[in-house]
């Protein structure tokens, strides 16, 4: 991992003792676990996963085995705190494996993480081996081909202000090193053996961004939600800002069509 990148991640989280307090919830995370459908998974682990916002969800309300890695103090203390069990290796160490054997894990998840790496592959290829056959990674990173960040980037003229007055704008304009697009996150994730199978798309409903435009006004709110949903039943998923994709680790190849669902 980039040496600034605890620095990075302990600033943005400023002394943060509760997962209660964490003021930056997704919709990403309202969604597990039932993105897991009928997949039936026994050994979870959720790599870099922050605060818990997702692992104490799968906790609460999946029946597996889970583990949650992270590095940064802050997230390792706070997921202790919720009695999660924990894991801290660097997923960014391309000299070393992951803490796991083959095979050991059926789902592996990684949410706006890749986009934070010097060695994406080196990640993918460890994830592809403490998969077992069969077993799925669902994975997460900001579109850059987005409808939302194309828009943005003609209107305003930047991607990320490392000026913003905003913490996770300038926090995202240091932190990110990579930058996908729907289409490179499928090829690249799947030259590494995975099939992508299905493409979730979440709508705002839970997220603290959705909750602070419905507390100022319902209408937008609701007009707001009314768009998101029609962009994701007509629009191909490459113009949505952050799906989620579950990628199988498995010998035959994909049928050619994502399947989409949207929650």
């Amino acid at each position: 991992m980039r040496k600034d990148a605890i620095t990075l991640e302990e600033g943005r989280l400023g002394g943060l003792n509760d997962i209660s307090a964490y003021p930056w919830v997704y919709e990403r995370h309202r969604v597990f676990p039932a993105v897991f459908e009928d997949r039936c998974h026994n050994r979870i682990i959720d790599l870099s996963a922050g605060v818990g916002c997702v692992a104490q969800r799968i906790r609460d309300n999946y029946q597996a085995e889970l583990v949650a890695n992270d590095i940064t103090p802050t997230c390792l203390k706070v997921l202790r705190k919720l009695g999660i069990s924990t894991c801290s290796f660097d997923l960014d160490d391309n000299e070393s494996s992951f803490p796991f054997g083959d095979g050991h894990f059926d789902a592996a998840i990684s949410l706006a993480t890749i986009e934070h790496l010097t060695y994406p592959d080196h990640f993918v290829r460890e994830t592809y081996r403490i998969l077992a056959e069969g077993g799925c990674l669902y994975i997460s990173t900001p579109n850059y081909a987005s409808l939302y960040s194309v828009l943005k980037l003609l209107f305003s003229g930047v991607v990320h202000d490392p000026l913003s007055e905003e913490t996770l704008e300038r926090y995202e304009f240091y932190a990110h090193v990579r930058y996908f697009t729907f289409k490179t996150l499928l090829n690249f994730v799947s030259s590494f053996g995975f099939t992508p199978q299905t493409v979730y798309v979440t709508l705002p409903l839970n997220g603290s961004r959705y909750q602070s435009l419905r507390t100022r006004s319902r209408f937008k709110a609701y007009m707001y939600r009314y768009e998101r949903w029609l962009m994701y039943h007509i629009l191909p998923a490459r113009w949505i800002a952050e799906p989620i994709v579950c990628f199988q680790k498995r010998n035959e190849g994909s049928n050619g069509r994502l399947r989409r669902v949207v929650f």
